[in-house]
């Protein structure tokens, strides 16, 4: 499998990440990627980005050592109403929106009440992604989501980080087979994330791909492979 792109990473000014912008886009394009994705934490992580940084992508070239980026945020989904802790204003400077669960600033409820919340985030206009959807932080039920992530073009996330075994998430693997199981039953397509934290992660799927040979997914519904069909799907062509 030929992967183009990879678009879940984050770089110092996240606060607890390794590299520079500049080293992440240099070991992209070591790795042969078209396309990386920045994706900096929103302020409900401590020591994060503060507002003012994403006020300032607008510096930053699109074109870096021959690929392109894409610099976006991380948004963090708050509570079981879809809440994102960004605003409108800010979420227009983004090139790329991903939402998820982090257990630092999410209010849980029952898992029908977190699967109507994820869904609301779902259907968010402004959500490309769901990030690590999978990792057990919040109970979820997967078949209504994978449904409404197909219906409203949002792609979730199979998250690499969250299967390494030092991140002890035991309910992640069950979780994400679930996923792709659903997905291909659905026809609904994923993405592979490494949520990289250092540029040696990145485009590193060993274990998300684990998965995927053992639920025999499709690499058509695998959007790492084509970046013209990951922007067409996403309406980031227009």
């Amino acid at each position: 499998m030929k992967i183009e792109l990879d678009v879940h990473t984050h770089t110092i000014a996240s606060g607890h990440a390794f590299s520079s912008l500049q080293e992440m886009a240099r070991a992209a394009a070591d790795k042969g990627l078209k396309v990386l994705g920045i994706t900096e934490h929103t302020p409900g992580i401590p020591g994060s980005c503060h507002l003012i940084y994403f006020r300032n992508l607008h510096v930053v070239p699109r074109q870096m050592y021959g690929i392109e980026l894409l610099l976006g945020a991380e948004i963090n989904i708050l509570d079981t109403q879809g809440t994102l802790d960004l605003d409108e204003f800010h979420m227009n400077l983004l090139d790329l929106r991903i939402a998820g669960i982090h257990s630092l600033c999410y209010t849980p409820g029952t898992p029908e009440e977190n699967t109507q919340g994820m869904i609301k985030a779902i259907e968010n206009p402004y959500t490309h992604i769901i990030s690590h959807p999978g990792d057990g932080t919040a109970k979820l039920i997967f078949e209504p989501i994978v449904q409404a992530a197909k219906a409203h073009h949002t792609l979730l996330e199979i998250n690499n980080s969250s299967l390494k075994p030092c991140r002890n998430k035991v309910e992640a693997r069950p979780n994400n087979l679930e996923i792709l199981r659903l997905c291909k039953q659905y026809e609904v397509p994923v993405i592979l994330g490494s949520d990289a934290h250092i540029s040696f992660d990145i485009a590193t799927y060993d274990h998300a791909l684990e998965l995927v040979k053992e639920t025999e997914f499709p690499e058509s519904l695998i959007l790492n492979t084509d970046v013209a069909r990951f922007k067409q799907y996403l309406h980031l062509d227009k």
